[in-house]
């Protein structure tokens, strides 16, 4: 799904217009953002977690030239996803498999 289309479908189920579902997702990202900034996870009830991790550096080794490198620390945004989220995917996997061959 693209971002046309995700905003097109946000708008049908808020009954919003396009500058009001704009400000709403542009203050959730600015919220989550705002968290992550300062290490602090954001969990959205019924979806997941979105939580920074901090990565130590690390040696890691160039395949192409056989050079060792120094990758330095960093952060990421990690997102967990809530259990109604697992559930819901783990149905509908279920239902859409193809039945196994004989």
């Amino acid at each position: 799904m693209e971002h046309k289309q995700f905003f097109s479908i946000l708008q049908e189920r808020l009954g919003k217009d396009k500058k009001g579902v704009d400000a709403l997702y542009s203050g959730l990202l600015q919220i989550i953002k705002e968290r992550s900034v300062s290490m602090d996870s954001v969990s959205v009830q019924g979806f997941g977690t979105f939580e920074p991790r901090k990565k130590i550096e690390r040696i890691t080794v160039n395949p192409a030239t056989g050079k060792r490198m120094l990758i330095p620390p960093r952060i990421v945004l990690t997102f967990k996803p809530g259990a109604v989220l697992k559930n819901r995917i783990k149905d509908c996997l279920l239902y859409t498999s193809p039945s196994p061959r004989d």
